[in-house]
């Protein structure tokens, strides 16, 4: 067999044009929505049946396909595993197995460390600015001994429990969310007779500062009255010494991906508000606006991160829910001002408006939120666990340290 892409599949280049964006229609996928991921088309961009069909003209992306960039974030790959129709922007090309079965192990492979090294122009002195089609059907194949199928499929399974897992953790958001707004923002949360209270005739008031009626007796005040915002270290200068016990250092990056191989390390003898443990509330102030419940493990967090400490008679759930309630809000002035908020300041959280419950509501609402963030945070615990271990015998089955049972 031959010892290259081209070998087992067919390479094939997007339409180069500039089509015309819309609310609706059909999905086109560019290079930012490749992500060495499966191929999602939830935040695409939509064009026409014409464009669709001009786009398509070379070939249909099918399931079992594999989208690669060619330049920018080139070589970053996209597995197909949807029937839904879709056609690929400019600086994209398609990879098409000649056999099915071969799209998966096709794509794992591609994502080995092997390949990735080449790609990048890490062995043999090769540097790739851009990936033509050339290159990708010239990119080595070393597959003697390995059980294609076998592989492409252990690794599949890996990633659909992590793609279900994440169905759910979205679903969970989004159950969390809505009870979040019935309750602090529509104010129908269940009165005293289990009644939704606005709606039921509950008594409100005009708050001059916030502008519009609130439940009688809650309190207005800024995010400094319901939690504490610890700033993350200038990790470098805490730098584990020999043999020292260490962490792992969790910057922007870390939020986004977990814990990596190259992931830095630090000191383990750090102050120990700026140590992180799992459902620890994370919210990254500069450059990204971002809140999070922390899954990855004990850590220690970069500057540019908060820690959010919730004061003790204040719910994490209810702090979770505020802060990512109010950056939004932060997100909408800069957008207001055609301005980029480049971060977030001690100003800008004592400047800010919020209305808080009495305690007993806050209370109620923590009874019905553990149990859903409960089971975000096992979802999420289980991605890092399974990502892990796909992470660890992805090599290993592509080099043949590992294999399967006759």
């Amino acid at each position: 067999m031959s010892d290259t892409i081209s070998s087992i599949a067919q390479v094939i280049d997007s339409l180069h044009s500039t089509p015309q964006y819309q609310n609706t229609g059909y999905s086109m996928v560019r290079v930012v929505d490749i992500n060495n991921e499966f191929l999602s088309l939830k935040r695409c961009s939509k064009v026409d049946e014409d464009t669709y069909v001009k786009h398509n003209k070379n070939h249909h992306p099918q399931r079992g396909d594999i989208i690669i960039t060619r330049v920018g974030s080139y070589g970053m790959v996209g597995y197909v595993d949807t029937d839904e129709k879709f056609c690929l922007g400019q600086n994209l090309s398609i990879i098409h197995p000649q056999n099915f079965e071969d799209g998966k192990f096709l794509y794992y492979y591609i994502l080995s460390p092997f390949m990735q090294k080449i790609i990048y122009g890490n062995i043999g002195g090769s540097a790739y600015k851009c990936l033509g089609l050339e290159d990708i059907r010239k990119l080595p194949l070393k597959v003697k001994g390995l059980k294609r199928r076998e592989i492409g499929e252990f690794l599949y399974r890996i990633d659909k429990k992590i793609n279900t897992n994440n169905s759910i953790i979205e679903v969970l958001e989004s159950m969390a969310k809505t009870l979040y707004d019935y309750w602090f923002v529509q104010f129908d949360f269940p009165d005293a007779n289990g009644h939704p209270y606005k709606t039921s005739g509950g008594k409100m008031e005009w708050n001059e500062t916030l502008s519009r009626e609130i439940p009688a007796g809650w309190e207005v005040d800024n995010l400094f009255r319901i939690a504490s915002y610890v700033n993350g270290l200038a990790c470098q200068k805490y730098r584990p010494q020999g043999k020292e016990e260490s962490l792992p250092v969790i910057k922007i990056r870390e939020m986004h991906e977990g814990v990596r191989p190259d992931t830095e390390r630090v000191s383990a003898n750090i102050p120990l508000d700026n140590v992180i443990c799992d459902g620890d509330i994370l919210f990254s102030w500069s450059a990204t606006l971002e809140i999070q419940y922390w899954t990855g493990g004990k850590a220690g967090l970069n500057q540019h991160i908060f820690k959010v400490i919730p004061f003790e008679d204040i719910p994490k759930e209810y702090v979770y829910h505020q802060l990512k309630e109010y950056i939004v809000n932060f997100v909408k002035i800069a957008e207001a001002r055609k301005t980029t908020m480049g971060h977030i300041t001690q100003d800008h959280l004592k400047f800010s408006r919020i209305v808080i419950p009495p305690y007993e509501v806050l209370r109620r609402f923590e009874e019905r939120m553990k149990p859903i963030h409960k089971q975000m945070v096992k979802c999420n615990q289980e991605n890092r666990k399974l990502i892990s271990l796909r992470d660890f015998l992805l090599p290993m089955l592509m080099n043949g340290q590992v294999t399967f049972r006759q």
